[in-house]
């Protein structure tokens, strides 16, 4: 009996003893722990975008700062293959768009921790390509500081293109942090205006004793056609979305110049209107030319026929993206049948 009771004894004073440890113990130790860490995420990635603007990941690094919680700041993701060996030109121009907007917001008086600027490179990271069920570079990304990535948190690139002045658009829409891009001084610009008017006034100065070009009308309607064919070809609209040249397909290599959207187009589309919109313009001109000119009745007429034929060509490949334009492309084509038919009596 007087064992049990030592016993019990015992026994109480090992759970007098855990409970006024459990007294003692500060509360919210767990909460400690993770504000703890989260401090030191933070801290390490103030460090290294002090060092650098865009703050370069391995796969590591990538799900540790990115994905892992906690997180309490909003960060962008640049995928791409900036290697000599991947031959990604694209890759290369949307890096310096990129390098811009993030020294924009890294310099200004508006940056604070809740965004950060990174970098995954498929060299350094293939297993985060993987991950993602990524195949396709570059490709921006932001991963939200509370859920996950949704649909909207992946940037268009093929419709917008990558300037930096759509970059900080997107980002404005997913974080609500305003960014205002600072560019470089180009003065490239410059330099090519100040050569063309000592171009132009040297060559005043030179023929100032006999100034009729100026009055050359041809002269100014080819140059009056540079214009216009720079604008309808879409040159504008290339500076101010800044779509990439080409794009070339990472699974079999095949480079397209054609965007498949009606939305949107790449530069070197641009360039191919530009010559289609020439050609049929010259063979309107020689169209003219042929009918009007003194000659042979039916080599007139076969010249007729001929710069005809090479306009439908043009046109049909003008025409080629829009599918609305297909019905209208028929109905030019059997009129176009029934002209030369009637020519032909």
């Amino acid at each position: 009996m007087a064992s049990f009771w030592t016993k019990t004894s015992a026994n109480l004073s090992v759970l007098s003893v855990f409970f006024l440890l459990l007294i003692c113990l500060p509360p919210g130790g767990g909460q400690k722990k993770k504000e703890n860490l989260l401090s030191e995420k933070v801290d390490q990635m103030m460090e290294w975008s002090s060092r650098r603007s865009v703050v370069r990941m391995n796969g590591d690094k990538f799900r540790r700062f990115v994905k892992a919680p906690p997180r309490n700041y909003s960060v962008i993701v640049m995928f791409t293959a900036l290697q000599p060996q991947r031959q990604c030109s694209v890759c290369r121009q949307a890096n310096e768009e990129y390098q811009v907007l993030a020294n924009s917001w890294r310099y200004s008086s508006a940056f604070s921790n809740k965004l950060f600027f990174t970098v995954v490179d498929y060299d350094e990271g293939a297993d985060v390509f993987q991950q993602l069920n990524m195949n396709s570079a570059p490709t921006f990304m932001h991963f939200p500081a509370k859920g996950k990535p949704k649909r909207a948190d992946t940037f268009d690139l093929q419709r917008i293109g990558f300037a930096s002045e759509q970059l900080a658009k997107w980002i404005a829409d997913r974080t609500d942090v305003q960014i205002r891009v600072f560019r470089p001084p180009n003065y490239s610009g410059t330099i090519a205006l100040a050569l063309l008017v000592s171009l132009v006034g040297g060559l005043l100065y030179l023929r100032r004793n006999n100034l009729e070009f100026i009055y050359n009308k041809t002269g100014w309607a080819m140059a009056a056609l540079c214009v216009v064919f720079a604008m309808t070809s879409g040159q504008m609209w290339n500076h101010i979305r800044g779509p990439p040249y080409a794009h070339k397909n990472p699974q079999n290599g095949q480079v397209s110049y054609i965007h498949g959207s009606s939305q949107a187009q790449f530069v070197a589309e641009s360039h191919i209107i530009l010559l289609l919109n020439a050609a049929i313009t010259m063979g309107m001109v020689l169209l003219n030319e042929a009918a009007t000119s003194k000659g042979d009745v039916g080599k007139r007429r076969n010249s007729v026929t001929h710069f005809v034929a090479a306009g439908c060509q043009a046109s049909d490949r003008r025409v080629v993206k829009e599918p609305e334009n297909l019905k209208h492309r028929q109905i030019f084509k059997q009129n176009y049948i029934n002209s030369v038919s009637v020519s032909r009596k």
